[in-house]
């Protein structure tokens, strides 16, 4: 949710097309290989290095890059900005390809998804770090596949023991987060954080209903992403966010990379859907919080706190038990 994708971010809306074992990526029909549009077979770990590569190392430092840009950005018009270049960009490339755009119908879907995605997902995510670290950041965001399977299970979805294991284990080290103070820097801030997995996830689960298009998911999850920045740069300048100067070469960078790499992953995590296991696909999940953690001590200057070293563990071995629950 990062970037992303998040990005797609936490950072990108590829957490969408997740599916149970055995049902088409995508969630679109099934399809035999040969036929237009089929799903390509599984491929073994070792194509699958690099892609995996990509998005644990981009999605993991995306929570640095966005604490950066901060420092010459608002927050809400960072994630505007970021969003709406890279969502206008893929529908660009796919319309220079000759692939069909999003018709009104999509379009009309893509608001509401575009909304929880983009601004109540990574946008409350980069409101929250103008106060909170983005390794604290990025363990709670990780909480979001529970959110996931809690809204399932509301859904009528039983889960399995080892998921509902991995539930509370994920919101205790949440709460051990609090109670360490490294949450607790300001209070407006750390609802944000707290609501942008939960927004996150609602969106995840409304985006699996939303209509497909001629030109395939890339072009419905583009139009999700130029939707969110377009409604992220307008609740930005009603809510008085402006430029007080030229940003700097440093936080321009942080975009650039935010913007350009943080799309890559958002490829890379579209290729391993349709190409590897979701488990496997979905791993980054307990990986990005603790290379951010690291990346954030390290290269930002962030002080890690004894709950933030109790609570990403923690995290990562709860989404994993969720993850691998669905898996089998």
């Amino acid at each position: 949710m990062s970037s992303s994708p998040a990005a797609l971010l936490p950072d990108e809306p590829m957490i969408a097309s997740e599916n149970r074992p055995g049902s088409p990526p995508h969630g679109g029909p099934d399809q035999r290989p040969g036929q237009p549009g089929a799903v390509p077979s599984p491929v073994g770990l070792r194509r699958a290095l690099i892609p995996l590569a990509a998005v644990y190392i981009i999605w993991g430092s995306t929570y640095l890059g966005i604490r950066i840009a901060l420092e010459g950005f608002p927050p809400l018009a960072l994630c505007g900005i970021r969003f709406a270049i890279a969502g206008g960009a893929i529908l660009l490339f796919l319309a220079a390809r000759g692939a069909a755009l999003p018709d009104r119908r999509q379009w009309l879907s893509a608001l509401p998804i575009g909304a929880l995605l983009f601004v109540g997902g990574n946008g409350f995510v980069a409101l929250a770090e103008v106060h909170i670290g983005s390794g604290v950041a990025a363990v709670v965001v990780a909480t979001m596949p529970l959110w996931m399977g809690l809204f399932a299970a509301l859904a009528g979805e039983r889960p399995r023991a080892r998921e509902w294991v991995g539930i509370g284990l994920g919101f205790a080290a949440v709460a051990v987060l609090s109670s360490g103070g490294d949450l607790r820097a300001d209070l407006g801030a750390t609802l944000f954080l707290l609501l942008s997995p939960v927004a996150w996830s609602s969106g995840s689960m409304l985006s699996r209903r939303a209509p497909r298009a001629p030109g395939g998911f890339m072009a419905v999850a583009a139009s999700q992403m130029l939707i969110g920045g377009i409604l992220a740069l307008a609740l930005g300048l009603a809510t008085g966010e402006r430029f007080a100067a030229m940003p700097g070469p440093r936080p321009l960078l942080a975009m650039v990379y935010l913007t350009a790499i943080g799309t890559l992953g958002f490829v890379a995590y579209s290729w391993l859907l349709r190409h590897v296991r979701p488990v496997l696909a979905t791993s980054y999940a307990f990986v990005n919080p603790l290379l951010a953690v690291v990346l954030g001590t390290a290269l930002g200057g962030e002080a890690l706190g004894w709950s933030t070293i109790v609570a990403a563990p923690a995290v990562a071995l709860a989404v994993a038990l969720a993850i691998t629950a669905r898996g089998r």
